[in-house]
């Protein structure tokens, strides 16, 4: 017969079993930790996450300019997928994503471009995000791109403030067409 070595959350020790070819060992979890999604919401997840980002880049491909930007897929899919976290929260993705574009424009015109530049901005926008109690962890990276690529910010804050809008009006939408998944915004601000 075949051995597995199994975890316990109780005795946290290992243990050798023995398993036959039908039995099914189900591994442990770390206590406290969430549940496995099912593959329906895993699918409706991954599906509304994608397709805001399609919407994003077809936008951009119409009035050629880039609107997707790495830091926007990252807060789709903290919005999609865990709708109910502080950091996906509409008060973090909107106003976070213009905390980091404006520290990002700052810090670009008091130390121009450069990677030490764009980690100060980093390191001004974790701040500012704190004190305003605005947790948004893409907008750090937002400041970055703001820094490391010089976007005209008369194109690029009204395209990024338009862009988080519509993640979170497709988050909030998402939630209501599927009855089981959470309702999203947790709180609006």
């Amino acid at each position: 017969m075949p051995t597995a070595t199994t975890r316990t959350a109780s005795t946290a020790s290992t243990a050798t079993t023995h398993v036959s070819p039908a039995t099914h060992v189900t591994p442990v979890t770390a206590p406290g930790a969430p549940p496995r999604p099912s593959a329906v919401a895993a699918f409706h997840s991954v599906s509304a996450a994608t397709t805001v980002l399609l919407a994003l880049v077809a936008i951009g491909a119409a009035i050629h300019e880039p609107v997707l930007i790495p830091p926007l897929a990252a807060s789709a899919a903290l919005v999609h997928s865990a709708p109910t976290l502080p950091l996906a929260q509409p008060r973090g993705v909107v106003v976070g994503h213009l905390i980091g574009a404006a520290c990002g424009y700052a810090v670009l015109a008091a130390a121009g471009s450069s990677a030490w530049a764009a980690a100060l901005a980093a390191g001004l926008t974790l701040a500012l995000l704190t004190l305003a109690r605005t947790p948004h962890s893409p907008a750090v990276a937002t400041a970055v791109v703001t820094v490391l690529q010089s976007p005209a910010p008369a194109r690029f804050v009204p395209l990024l403030f338009g862009s988080t809008v519509l993640l979170v009006l497709t988050g909030y939408a998402g939630s209501r067409i599927r009855r089981t998944a959470p309702r999203y915004p947790a709180y609006w601000w």
